[in-house]
């Protein structure tokens, strides 16, 4: 997807800006490759620098309910320092890191509803502008492939994914938002849960896999919360259905012999894209299709959220 567009802080005649992503879904902890092309407008200016900046699109709640802005999560300085003379074409191709905790967007090639982009800013003659947004894809490491696969055959099904602004407790967390995957129950677990909650949350050695239970209400114990450390070189030599069904009695297991008054379920998830359940991974990702709704307005939500509704009008059009 190419954005382009004048630079609104320097006016009619000034240079124009294209950011090209390399195609293909990016790994968690890879490198995300592409190239910023300038033209030069009727005037020569020069470009002191050129940076992009990571973010994503995040629910944060506050006292007023729930609100979505975009949050900037990592920033690179990629270029400057040079003259860009009238009409002059100039390429800064780029390689940065992506973090190991950048959430997933997609599996098997299907949009999870979770989105993440690139916003490439310009500071010419002391005036910056923070461009426009090019979205990117993130496909899950191989450990968060393999117990995605174990839930989906396991007979979980996909509900839906978000970006939640804020921390776990506990947790070994690095970016100021985790990512929340929400899968409707297995049959087998039904009667005590209404919804798991999935994290993963990558490092270069390894990743923490955080499992929160959404018992039915009046089942008499708050939510359940385990934390799993997987390392990266164990993903081949696993049983991973039998990993996961132990993770999941482990959870399960803290609701027997607790009253049951009928599930509460989340508001706005509904629980119908059972698509996903007993077919694996893959099944999981067509649950994914079916099941995402994309918010249409973006609000700001304090300092922390950096977007505006023109950029979430632009990203609408373009998507």
């Amino acid at each position: 997807m190419v954005f382009k567009r004048l630079l609104g802080s320097l006016g009619v005649g000034g240079p124009t800006v294209e950011t090209l992503l390399e195609e293909g879904a990016v790994l968690p902890g890879g490198t995300l490759r592409g190239a910023v092309r300038l033209t030069g407008g009727s005037v020569a200016y020069d470009i002191d620098r050129v940076t992009l900046e990571l973010v994503a699109r995040v629910e944060a709640e506050h006292d007023e309910g729930e609100h979505e802005g975009y949050a900037g999560f990592e920033r690179y300085e990629i270029g400057g320092g040079f003259r860009l003379g009238v009409e002059e074409p100039y390429r800064v191709p780029f390689a940065v890191p992506v973090p190991w905790e950048t959430p997933v967007s997609e599996l098997h090639g299907e949009p999870l509803g979770v989105l993440l982009g690139v916003r490439t800013e310009l500071e010419v003659a002391g005036a910056r502008d923070k461009g426009d947004f090019d979205a990117f894809a993130v496909r899950p490491l191989p450990v968060q492939e393999a117990v995605l696969e174990a839930l989906g055959q396991l007979g979980f099904g996909f509900r839906s994914a978000d970006l939640e602004l804020g921390r776990i407790n506990g947790s070994g967390q690095r970016l100021p938002f985790y990512q929340e995957i929400e899968l409707i129950p297995a049959p087998r677990y039904a009667h005590l849960l209404n919804e798991i909650e999935l994290t993963f949350l990558a490092r270069a050695d390894g990743t923490e896999v955080v499992l929160e239970g959404d018992g039915h209400g009046g089942a008499g114990v708050d939510d359940a919360l385990d934390r799993h450390e997987v390392g990266h070189e164990y993903v081949a030599g696993m049983d991973w259905n039998a990993v996961v069904t132990g993770w999941i009695d482990q959870l399960a297991a803290r609701y027997e012999g607790h009253g049951h008054s009928g599930g509460h379920g989340h508001s706005g998830h509904g629980s119908g894209h059972g698509s996903g359940m007993g077919a694996g991974a893959a099944g999981l990702a067509a649950g994914a299709a079916g099941g995402v709704v994309m918010a249409e307005v973006v609000d700001e939500v304090g300092d922390f959220f950096e977007g505006d509704e023109d950029e979430a009008g632009e990203e609408a059009e373009e998507g």
